[in-house]
């Protein structure tokens, strides 16, 4: 949720909610892990600093090259996370090189 916390517009909005796992040994103690409820980026308050994109430890976050989520109405500018899924298909291949195997 940093992108969320450093973001000066707080236009990123992250709901979520702690789901426990049994343990996986007899004696042993549950495990705990978030389950993402909702993330909306409100791009009508966003002033495309990139800062959320930086602090991202994922890299779940990236600038495209096109201007997919333009909309005709400021009202339309609140994206959830199924509607950014949508924009994957508009991430250009990296240009990083693909890593090798190890031995």
């Amino acid at each position: 949720m940093l992108c969320a916390r450093e973001c000066p517009d707080w236009c990123i909005t992250i709901d979520s909610h702690k789901e426990s796992l049994p343990a996986e040994t007899e004696g042993g103690r549950e495990r705990s892990h978030n389950v993402l409820d909702r993330f909306d980026i409100d791009f009508s308050l966003c002033m495309y600093c990139g800062i959320c994109i930086e602090v991202c430890p994922f890299d779940a976050l990236f600038w495209a090259p096109d201007f997919a989520y333009a909309e005709g109405d400021i009202r339309n500018l609140l994206h959830d996370k199924e509607r950014l899924g949508t924009f994957m298909d508009t991430v250009p291949d990296s240009a990083l090189p693909a890593a090798e195997d190890g031995p």
